[in-house]
């Protein structure tokens, strides 16, 4: 693995420009516009983490406060990470991280307004900023409660909901007979709260009611540990415009960025000022995996990119080794991209119409038999199939495997011939070179297939009995071509 200097976006004086506060996907209070121009002007500036919190990469300009008694020079700009109120001086921002879980009890019929005005007054009171509530928590029996939902929505959170027996586990400084007997849990704000671990700073809270009445809702407020946060992201099949904007918003906030070195290198000028960039070449796919989960753990914002999509078998599957290497000590979230096959698809007409089936040996880690097998039941059945990056033999392997995995395409073919059509319309793709490129599109036929005129990064799409060609295009049409009936009389 290399690590590489960190990179940023590139101004038309082949610098590299920052972008806003307001870009980093987080709330910003304070002197945006002045901190702002601080950073873009390359004026020292100031980090000031009371909360140890993932972020996106940040200028190099913009340092941590040195350990334990670091305070802020007056005058100097500033960036605070803090759930706490406050009140930002002229050249100082506060990023408000998702810390705080505030956990909701309420009655049958508790209104909207008595259970947001106590979750409002309950941070209030703790000198907690709204801005930082990640959820509102509470026991299933409650998630269609209209107050406890409502407040979610007018919060703008989400609302999770705990089975009963789960809340039951969670030890509470409060427990209540009265919740016990209703819902089977001795706590439901409390426990909620607390379900995903965290620091308890509001206790169980009732609300006061205007006429006197009985409490109709109780919150209690928990901050969440930090955790590292790990993107498994998929980049699409090579050209920029199929980059989905999800996949975007997740490079922009990565710190630090772990990937093929080819996929690095065409996306550097996306990535922000700062990354640091963790980069191999082909076949190091567990190397990488190890690297981005071990950045994660370390409690920082990391995106492991791959192309096409990184959950699919032909996008390598980083998303499965990710997931068993992570456990449950950082977040990870997936992040979907086009696939090589749907990019192919999309340029050779509609031969994925009907029920289709991916076969990737590129890395060799399928042994022949079983691919062999595959290949054969999908043919028997008549799905049409696609082979990803046939001829691919990456740096490391022998020579005698690479000559194996020269020979798989051809076998594959015959295999195939001996249940399809000569005539059966075949298409290939370099999505590798960037589909749009001259040549990359080819029509041929399973009998006029050469395997040595396939690219090692091309996509090879096999039709199905079905398949056919029409005006240049390859197109398979729904349920093989046989539409069912509506009626039974039809069928006789």
């Amino acid at each position: 693995m290399a690590d590489v200097a960190p990179t940023g976006r590139a101004s038309s004086d082949g610098g590299s420009v920052p972008p806003g506060l307001d870009t980093l996907g987080f709330p910003v209070e304070g002197d945006i516009a002045g901190v702002t121009r601080a950073i873009l002007g390359g004026e020292p500036v100031a980090l000031d983490a009371e909360l140890a919190w993932p972020l996106p990469a940040l200028p190099p300009n913009v340092t941590p406060l040195a350990p334990p008694d670091g305070r802020p020079q007056p005058g100097r700009a500033t960036v605070r990470i803090s759930d706490r109120t406050c009140t930002p001086s002229l050249r100082e921002v506060t990023l408000r991280p998702p810390s705080l879980v505030v956990g909701v009890g309420a009655g049958s019929g508790a209104p909207v307004d008595e259970v947001l005005e106590l979750v409002r007054e309950s941070l209030r009171a703790a000198g907690l900023s709204a801005l930082c509530v990640r959820e509102l928590a509470t026991v299933a029996d409650k998630r269609d409660e209209a107050g406890v939902a409502g407040a979610a929505a007018r919060l703008g959170v989400p609302l999770v909901a705990y089975p009963a027996e789960e809340l039951a586990r969670v030890d509470v400084p409060h427990p209540s007979g009265a919740a016990l007997a209703a819902f089977g849990t001795p706590s439901v704000a409390e426990a909620a709260a607390l379900r995903g671990g965290g620091e308890l700073l509001v206790p169980k809270r009732k609300s006061e009611r205007a006429d006197g009445g009985p409490a109709r809702a109780t919150c209690a407020v928990v901050r969440r540990p930090a955790r590292g946060r790990l993107a498994v992201v998929g980049l699409g099949p090579g050209d920029r415009d199929l980059l989905t904007p999800r996949a975007l918003d997740e490079l922009r906030r990565a710190g630090v960025l772990v990937g093929l070195d080819a996929c690095v290198e065409r996306i550097g000028d996306l990535l922000r000022p700062g990354t640091r960039i963790v980069a191999s070449g082909p076949g190091a796919e567990e190397e990488r995996v190890r690297a981005a989960v071990a950045e994660a753990r370390a409690g920082r914002a990391v995106a492991l990119v791959e192309p096409g999509d990184a959950g699919g078998r032909a996008g390598h599957a980083m998303a499965s080794p990710a997931l068993a290497a992570a456990g449950d000590g950082i977040d990870v979230v997936g992040v979907p991209g086009v696939s090589a096959a749907a990019a192919a698809a999309a340029l050779l007409g509609a031969p994925l119409g009907d029920d289709h089936v991916s076969v990737a040996w590129s890395d060799a880690h399928t042994p022949w038999e079983l691919v062999e097998r595959r290949v054969r039941a999908a043919a028997e059945v008549d799905l049409v199939i696609t082979f990803h990056a046939p001829h691919a033999a990456f740096g490391g392997q022998s020579a005698a495997l690479a000559g194996d995995i020269a020979q798989r395409l051809p076998r594959a073919l015959r295999l195939l011939s001996a249940h399809l059509p000569p005539t059966t319309p075949v298409g290939v793709v370099r999505v590798g070179a960037g589909p749009r490129s001259d040549g990359s599109v080819r029509l041929t036929t399973l009998a006029a297939l050469d395997p040595d005129d396939v690219d090692r990064t091309a996509v090879v799409i096999v039709g199905n009995t079905a398949t056919r060609t029409e005006a240049g295009r390859m197109v398979t049409p729904p349920g093989g071509g046989h539409r069912a009936s509506s009626r039974p009389e039809e069928d006789e």
